[in-house]
């Protein structure tokens, strides 16, 4: 956001971009006592001896080359559990494989899963951010919320975020870090719990979402295997009444390690911004901002209520068949809506405080938030080839089937199944990034067996679904992970994959903690996990 920006008061430039200068310095410098901290200390000096994440991306694209024409040469190859075929190492130095490499660059640039999401969403944000709609905003917010509220509003709004999707990757990162400055705190803790919840609480939420869809459908495939009649009576909420508990406990658990271990790392915010000390009637809101927030506030309902229009009635056009919401033309075009609904507003309240003049200045307040993503589309080009070469080279699919085979193989029972299944499906969760792609190789296997030993397909998706969220924010491999990075590279450069890791690694020990104790506990009161969804399986 620009100091200079025509129509903004002192106020919002206070909570704009800082410098980078100052920024460098907010988080470096600082002699730390404890154990813990001195061991997230070692990571991140560890991790940030790596070079900068994009050289980063492309030396693993390299290392996949390499490894893929080893593996290769070595015969190693195991069997595909849902094709019965077998799966060998695909050498990328091999003729198709060069030949692959060169005609699918392009295509690995562009196939990026968070590239068209990331760019698309940022000019409907970039309007409300641009014109200092945003800004506005959360200094109202500020004024109106008690201060220790802020970090749970952030975790629990990433955790129910999963709804949208994605789209929760895109938007509440960079916000978070705006309301952190604004609040005199240090911008990175706020980005550390927005990505903690939506992405370690990616499968909890009060609402039921695609993630439910996607999941639990191929649950009830994999079921009727064994079962048919019991995959029959199975349904698609099979895990409601969990994943509401666990809104509930990862809100608190961010919150807490977020307030008691991130925050204290990370040290008082030196760059510029509203300060802790500033007085409150510093951030009043001025009549013409007033007035910027009254025009935005019509748009937002004219803009909802013809939403609504396209998704409420029976029949309309953005609802799915047999008029579902949850599979719908409008789950799908999420990203659109949200352009929409920040692009609308924003531009309303810069014709109202006269930011926004004419149509030149709509596209010159765009033009200035894209040019901002200009190292985030540095980091999506090599990212975007050593995530293609990985899935090209069926590596991490050969991980996932030689560790449901050695699960299959220790014949264990009970409840140290459930916990063994769980570190395995942690563990896979770093190579191999889609929940619902390793779920379509593990579920086959995995749910027979647990129901062989008495253990419900019901309950075998949730725990799953508790390991596969928990390590999500310690993958380089995750998708919106260089997404992060390049988000908090905006306050201080020298931020690397270490740093990130080491800010993010508490949260998914204590999501991973919290999250296994709360499901061995709802295993041993023998709770229903959903709408006729039992923890055992009798058949």
């Amino acid at each position: 956001m620009s100091d200079d920006d025509r129509g903004r008061t002192e106020g919002a430039g206070q909570i704009a971009e800082v410098s980078e200068e100052r920024a460098a310095g907010a988080s470096g410098g600082r002699r730390r006592s404890g154990i813990l901290q001195r061991f997230l200390d070692g990571v991140e000096f560890a991790g940030n001896k790596l070079p900068h994440p994009a050289t980063l991306f492309a030396l693993l694209a390299l290392l996949v080359v390499a490894l893929s024409w080893g593996l290769s040469q070595a015969g190693v190859s195991a069997q595909d559990p849902l094709e019965g075929e077998e799966v060998e190492v695909f050498n990328l130095l091999s003729g198709p494989g060069v030949e692959w490499m060169f005609t699918s660059a392009v295509d690995n640039f562009i196939g990026f899963a968070p590239l068209g999401v990331v760019l698309a969403t940022m000019l409907g944000i970039g309007m409300a951010e641009q014109t200092g709609l945003i800004g506005t905003v959360l200094r109202s917010f500020i004024l109106s919320i008690p201060r220790f509220l802020v970090t749970f509003g952030i975790v629990f709004a990433g955790i129910m975020s999963s709804v949208a999707s994605d789209a929760g990757y895109v938007v509440l990162p960079p916000l978070a870090a705006i309301l952190f400055i604004a609040v005199g705190r240090h911008p990175l803790a706020g980005i550390a719990a927005a990505f903690a919840g939506v992405s370690a609480g990616f499968s909890a939420n009060l609402l039921l979402s695609a993630t439910d869809v996607m999941l639990g459908e191929l649950t009830i495939e994999a079921a009727a295997t064994v079962d048919p009649a019991y995959a029959d009576q199975m349904n698609l909420a099979m895990n409601y009444w969990f994943i509401i508990a666990s809104t509930a406990l990862l809100a608190v658990v961010g919150t807490l390690v977020s307030q008691f271990i991130v925050e204290p790392r990370l040290g008082s915010w030196h760059g510029e911004g509203v300060v802790a000390d500033q007085k409150r009637d510093e951030l009043t809101i001025t009549s013409v901002e007033k007035r910027g927030l009254l025009w935005a506030g019509g748009a937002l309902v004219v803009t909802l209520a013809a939403l609504l229009l396209l998704i409420v009635p029976e029949g309309a056009i953005l609802r799915g068949e047999d008029g579902a919401v949850v599979q719908s033309p409008f789950m799908d075009s999420l990203v659109v809506v949200i352009i929409i609904a920040f692009f609308v507003p924003g531009l309303a309240y810069g014709i109202a405080t006269r930011v926004i003049r004419n149509d030149t200045d709509v596209v010159d307040q765009l033009s200035k938030t894209l040019a901002g993503m200009a190292m985030f589309l540095v980091l999506a080009f090599t990212a975007g080839q050593f995530i293609a070469y990985f899935e090209k080279s069926n590596m991490g699919l050969l991980v996932s089937i030689v560790g449901a085979d050695f699960l299959e193989s220790i014949n264990l029972t009970g409840l140290p199944l459930v916990l063994v299944f769980m570190g395995f499906a942690a563990t896979v969760n770093l190579l191999v990034g889609s929940a619902s792609a390793k779920w379509a190789m593990l579920a086959p296997i995995m749910v027979p067996i647990m129901m062989q030993l008495g253990i419900s397909p019901e309950f075998t998706q949730a725990a799953y679904r508790v390991a596969d969220s928990s390590t999500n924010i310690l993958s380089p491999l995750m998708t919106y992970f260089a997404l992060i990075i390049a988000v908090a590279q905006r306050y201080d450069r020298r931020i690397g994959i270490g740093s990130l890791i080491a800010v993010m690694l508490p949260y998914s020990v204590a999501f991973m903690l919290a999250w296994t104790l709360m499901t061995v506990g709802w295993m041993g009161l023998d709770l229903p996990l959903g709408p006729n969804a039992p923890i055992f399986y009798e058949p």
